[in-house]
């Protein structure tokens, strides 16, 4: 039986247990829920078919509902997992048919119990769905409080069935996903929860420690407990763990979460420097890099990604590099030698380079974004090394053994395999002539390499075959221009790409200019060119700018062909996003299987229409065929045209829906981001009103200091005064007994003693008070002499910001006069280029003249040459 019967067959029984849920109809979907999990469902949900989508939506309604069969739950669920093959169908199953929310009210119905095989077949698929990290879950999504409440009280537990699967989804849903992560702070238990989650490092399973690793960093990386965690005394640890997990991991999954671990640590500076001094970190990246030779392309396209994060960080690129290029020159000019004659060259774990090359050309299924990402990570690691001026050896035969291989990837545009094979086949172009190319033709050396290797028949070939990709379909059925990733884009990037390099290597390859000029000066370069002036990529407009003050000049360049198409593609996506706009509100309210069955009427109206008028007008021939009216053929002309104008116009409507529904979920991601960053922004905001407070709080502190500090120089002042009024009256003492000293001396004898002793104690108390006088007027000499100090740097600073001011204007007027002698040069060449032309025009035209006046001469008389004067 095959797919489609199985599939009406299921849609009839869900239908008839969603009307009667009895036994007899439980066991007939449960019957057929088994036969379609029997089959090849691969990519089914991302063909846009309604027979399937109906399926899918009637399953995830039964798996959700509380009165479905235990068993049939259970199997329904088994089926969906089944479907979530790839991450394009994880997506559609999360963000059309809300499966996470589904299976969440799962988990939540049967929290009382979670070791019932069904909770652990959610938790697998729930981990399966969020671990594209592409799921952005939201405060609305039903049940989410529930599920994480569900994980942390559960992976407190002490049964291990049910620990790694909720730390697995823990670490999904935590990853990226800052609601979840302030929702889990903000819990009751989050210490408790800390403290389980630390113990788990210690435990005997890579897998859990892991995702505990994965948990630990994405809830307190910026914190006081991952500052403890990640710390300088523990980060080696972590560091060599890691890199055994990804290289002797349990498996893919083990080795994916780490690697994404390890991505994530990376992004924070402090860490990534603690890997930059890393001892062991060349020995740990060769063997990360052993893990190329294998053929999976899985474990290879996540070894790329973790290389191509090092490769982010300014200090790991250059370590990596060294590790890349270790093999002798010599080693791999011979193996380069043997890849470019299209044999496998037998390596060693030690030649790493060899490996990234395999991966550009590797025939193993499924490994298309390991060929890019190859490309990729070779661009950022020769960027490490030719930017400098001194290029080792070994990087210069790396690129001998390099280019041959590229090469071979370039000759392989063959328009008669399909779309597929010449997408593919453009963005390899556009990643090899974007990444590579600038860098190899920057350089004396690796250019002479570079035009050694090209040829201007390749490039002009392929220019040819890509401006007839750009340029074979008809304006009423090509792909509008307003998306980014058509097939028209990708052909338009990678022909401007190749434009680049002919442009970059026309003084060193022969012929290369003519080539490169024959090209500008060819009418189908319209196509691309407005295409790429008119993106909203800078990159695209930057290229295609550069490639229109080189066209400009040429005499046969169609500018206002050009002009007029520019207008027509800005006036078609100023049209576009009135028309989104307009029915964004409308739009939201349809689920998505209705949008897919409105789209399939209309073009099934469409059809029905065309071809009835096929019909009427075969039906008009046969009635004709017994008149033989001579205009039969003329009538057939004309209806043949405007049955191609139909045709046209069908197809420019179903184009015109399939643009709307990228639209439609290009409005949705972009509300999900907004999400996202609102949630960011109240993060931050709570954040720095906590920093508000602790400021405020400090200024309070430090204004009651202040208060106190003034206090007691208010008692000094007054204690002062007391003194001085002291002194005052020993004074007048003293005054007084010497008024009285010659009446009463003989009275005063016994108390002549006490008195000098007064004395004396009242010129020490002077002599102290002169000696803090003279204090009091140091300390105020000392402060005018600081404070004069102080005026002086204010001023030299000042001067010294002028003097900075008046270099950097001379700096600016220099720079432009370089400029302008730069563009006055530039425009002498062109001067010169376009004397030569017109010098070449007058050769020609005088030769043309010499052969007339001879041909005159040839047929003149005897009499009429004595006449004629040939000379010019």
């Amino acid at each position: 039986m095959d797919l489609t019967t199985c599939l009406k067959s299921l849609l009839l029984a869900i239908q008839q247990y969603r009307g009667n849920r009895t036994t007899e109809n439980a066991a007939q979907l449960q019957k057929q829920v088994e036969e379609v999990s029997g089959l090849k469902c691969d990519q089914l949900l991302s063909s846009g078919q309604v027979l399937p989508s109906e399926c899918v939506s009637g399953l995830v309604e039964l798996a959700g509902s509380p009165n479905t069969n235990p068993t049939l739950t259970s199997s329904i669920i088994s089926l969906l997992a089944q479907l979530a093959s790839d991450d394009d169908s994880c997506e559609v199953l999360h963000s059309s048919y809300n499966l996470t929310s589904t299976l969440a009210s799962v988990v939540h119905c049967h929290s009382a119990t979670p070791g019932e095989p069904v909770v652990l077949q959610c938790l697998q698929v729930l981990q399966k769905l969020t671990l594209t990290y592409n799921t952005c879950i939201f405060q609305s999504t039903n049940y989410v409080h529930e599920l994480v409440a569900f994980l942390m009280t559960n992976i407190q537990s002490h049964n291990d069935d049910i620990i790694i699967p909720c730390l697995g989804l823990m670490a999904n849903l935590c990853r990226g996903n800052h609601w979840v992560q302030m929702h889990i702070k903000s819990r009751d238990n989050v210490k408790p929860f800390y403290r389980t989650l630390i113990n788990f490092l210690a435990h005997n399973s890579l897998t859990v420690v892991v995702f505990t690793l994965s948990i630990l960093s994405s809830l307190t990386l910026n914190e006081k407990v991952g500052e403890k965690l990640f710390d300088a005394k523990n980060i080696h640890q972590t560091f060599q763990l890691v890199f055994n997990i990804i290289v002797n991991g349990d498996g893919t999954l083990t080795r994916k979460y780490s690697v994404d671990l390890l991505v994530d640590l990376l992004k924070n500076p402090k860490i990534a420097d603690f890997l930059t001094r890393y001892q062991h970190f060349s020995a740990c990246v060769s063997q990360v890099l052993g893990l190329l030779q294998s053929k999976d392309p899985d474990s290879a396209a996540k070894v790329l990604e973790l290389l191509l994060a090092m490769c982010s960080v300014s200090g790991l690129r250059s370590l990596l590099c060294d590790v890349v290029f270790k093999p002798a020159a010599a080693k791999l000019s011979a193996a380069g030698r043997r890849l470019g004659a299209g044999a496998d060259a037998a390596r060693g774990k030690e030649d790493s380079a060899l490996a990234l090359v395999q991966w550009l050309s590797s025939p193993v299924e499924g490994a298309e974004s390991c060929s890019l990402q190859a490309l990729s990570l070779l661009h950022e690691l020769l960027k490490g090394t030719l930017g400098t001026d001194d290029v080792p050896e070994r990087v210069v035969s790396f690129v001998e053994m390099l280019l041959p291989v590229l090469m071979e990837l370039l000759k392989g545009l063959e328009p008669s395999k399909g779309d597929a094979h010449l997408r593919k086949h453009c963005l390899r172009i556009t990643h090899w002539s974007l990444n590579s190319s600038p860098l190899l033709c920057n350089g004396d050396s690796t250019r002479s390499i570079v035009s050694r290797q090209v040829s201007a028949q390749l490039c002009l070939s392929q220019a040819e075959s890509l401006l007839c990709c750009c340029c074979s379909n008809s304006p009423l059925t090509c792909v509008p221009p307003g998306s980014d990733n058509d097939f028209s884009q990708v052909c338009a990037e990678a022909l401007l790409k190749t434009l680049e390099l002919m442009s970059k290597l026309r003084q060193q390859v022969k012929n290369m200019e003519t080539s490169f000029y024959r090209i500008l000066q060819d009418q189908r370069i319209v196509t691309p060119l407005s295409l790429s002036l008119t993106s909203h990529n800078r990159e695209r407009v930057q290229t295609g700018l550069s490639l229109l003050f080189e066209a400009t000049p040429l005499p046969d360049f169609p500018s206002l062909v050009l002009g007029e198409s520019i207008a027509a593609n800005n006036s078609y996506r100023l049209r576009e996003a009135e028309l989104s706009v307009k029915r964004v509100a409308v739009v939201q309210e349809v689920p998505p299987p209705r949008t897919n069955t409105s789209q399939l009427d209309s073009s099934t109206s469409s059809s029905r229409g065309v071809h009835s008028l096929v019909e009427r007008i075969q039906n008009g021939l046969e009635l004709q065929e017994q008149v033989k009216d001579s205009h039969v053929s003329e009538i057939i002309d004309v209806y043949a045209q405007k049955l191609s104008a139909f045709a046209a116009q069908e197809r420019r409507l179903q184009d015109l829906l399939e643009a709307k529904a990228a639209a439609l979920s290009q409005s949705d991601r972009l509300i999900a981001q907004f999400r996202v960053q609102r949630a960011q922004a109240e993060a931050e905001a709570h954040k720095l009103g906590s920093l508000l407070k602790e400021a405020e709080r400090r200024r309070e502190d430090l204004r009651v200091e202040l208060s106190g500090q003034a206090l007691e120089v208010e008692r000094s002042k007054v204690e002062m005064e007391e003194l001085l009024q002291h002194n005052a009256r020993l004074q007048q003492d003293s005054e007084e007994h010497q008024s009285l000293k010659g009446s009463y001396n003989t009275l005063l004898n016994r108390m002549t003693l006490e008195l000098e002793e007064k004395e004396e104690e009242i010129r020490s108390l002077q002599s102290d008070l002169q000696q803090k006088n003279s204090d009091i007027t140091g300390l105020r000499g000392e402060l005018h002499a600081e404070e004069q100090k102080g005026k002086e740097k204010d001023r030299e600073r000042s001067e010294l910001e002028e003097t900075v001011d008046v270099l950097r204007k001379e700096l600016n007027r220099t720079e432009q006069a370089r400029k302008d002698a730069s563009i006055k040069a530039s425009s002498l060449e062109l001067q010169k280029s376009q004397l030569e032309t017109k010098l070449k025009q007058r050769e020609d035209e005088l030769s043309k003249h010499s052969s007339m006046i001879a041909m005159i001469h040839s047929l003149s008389s005897g009499k009429m040459k004595s006449d004629v004067n040939l000379s010019l």
